[in-house]
C-alpha cells in the first residue's frame, strides 16, 4: 500500500524526499554517523534499562515501569499492523533498493505525482514493516524513559529520539505518516503498560482509548482519504499534527498526574530487636 501512503504524505510535505536530499547532501559522513545511531538503539535501550535498574539493591524491587517491557510490546504488537496495512518504504517502492521491483526510480530526487493510488505487487522478501514506524516507537519510548534521569541521561535520550527520526526520514525506511503513526501507537502501548503497573483509573482509561481512536483514524484516512489529504494539504497537514499533538499533550497531563500520586519508595530498613534484660534468679 506504499502508492496510498506516498499520497497521503503530501499533506506533510513529503519529509522523506526532503531530509533524504539533505542525508544525501552531507554524505558520507553525515551517512555514517546515522546509519551507526539507527544501527545502536537496543544497545542505547538495554543501557537506558540498566540504568533503570541502579536502585534495585536499596529500593528491593524491580521498578514498576521498565523500559523493557514497553519495548517488547511495542515489539509484539507491531507486526500484526503490518500485515493489515503492508508498507515496504520510499526506499524501496520508489528507489533503486527496490530494483525491478519499484513503481518509479524517483526518491529521494523527485516528488511522486499525485493520483489515484493503487497497491501494487513486490518481492516476497522485503518486509513490509513501515506502518507504524516501529524505530520511532522504540525512540519516543527511549527518550521517556529517560525524563527522570540524570542530565546527561535525559540528553542522551533526546539526542538519540532526533537522530533516529533523522535516519528512519532520511534513508527512506519510512514516510512522514509513519513517523506520525508510531508516534501515536507508542503512547498508547506506554499509557497501557503504566497502567497494568500502577492499576487502571478513568485517566488510563480515556488515555488509552483516545490513542486507539486515533491510531485507527490515522490508519483509516491513510487507507481511504490519502488523496483528499494530497489535494488539501493545508487542511490536512494541521489536522494531522493537531491530532498528533492532542495525544501528547493528553499523555503529558495523564503521566504528570500519575507521578504526583506515586509513593515514593523508601529503603527498607531492619529494625534491631531491644535486648531484653536477663534477671537473676533468687537463691535458695
Amino acid at each position: 500500500l506504499d502508492a496510498y501512503v506516498a499520497t497521503a504524505d503530501h499533506a506533510l510535505a513529503n519529509p522523506s524526499w526532503l531530509v533524504g536530499r539533505l542525508v544525501e547532501a552531507t554524505d558520507p559522513a553525515g551517512g555514517m554517523f546515522l546509519h551507526l545511531v539507527y544501527g545502536q538503539l537496543p544497545l542505547a535501550a538495554a543501557l537506558v534499562g540498566l540504568y533503570q535498574l541502579r536502585n534495585v539493591a536499596t529500593e528491593r524491587r524491580f521498578p514498576q515501569h521498565h523500559l523493557v517491557r514497553t519495548f517488547l510490546a511495542i515489539g509484539l504488537l507491531g507486526p500484526a499492523i503490518y500485515m493489515i496495512f503492508p508498507v515496504v518504504g520510499p526506499v524501496f517502492a520508489y528507489g533503486a533498493d527496490g530494483g525491478q521491483w519499484a513503481a518509479a526510480n524517483v526518491w529521494p530526487d523527485v516528488l511522486p505525482t499525485i493520483g489515484a493510488p493503487q497497491a501494487f505487487r513486490f518481492d516476497e522478501i522485503t518486509p513490509r514493516n513501515c506502518m507504524p514506524s516501529l524505530h520511532t516507537a522504540w525512540a519516543v519510548s527511549l527518550f521517556l524513559h529517560t525524563r527522570k534521569g540524570a542530565r546527561w541521561m535525559r540528553w542522551a535520550g533526546t539526542f538519540w529520539l532526533v537522530a533516529t527520526l533523522t535516519a528512519t526520514l532520511g534513508f527512506g525506511y519510512h514516510y512522514g505518516v509513519d513517523l506520525v503513526a508510531g508516534v501515536v501507537f507508542c503512547l498508547t502501548i506506554e499509557a497501557s503498560m503504566r497502567s497494568f503497573s500502577r492499576g487502571w483509573d478513568l485517566s488510563s482509561t480515556r488515555m488509552v482509548a483516545y490513542g486507539g481512536v486515533v491510531f485507527t483514524l490515522l490508519l483509516v484516512a491513510y487507507r481511504w482519504l490519502p488523496t483528499q489529504m494530497a489535494d488539501h494539504p493545508w487542511a490536512f497537514g494541521p489536522l494531522l499534527l493537531i491530532l498528533l499533538g492532542s495525544v501528547i499533550a493528553l499523555y503529558a497531563r495523564t503521566s504528570k498526574r500519575w507521578d504526583s500520586t506515586e509513593a515514593v519508595p523508601v529503603p527498607r530498613q531492619t529494625t534491631p530487636t531491644p535486648a531484653t534484660d536477663v534477671q537473676p534468679e533468687p537463691a535458695a
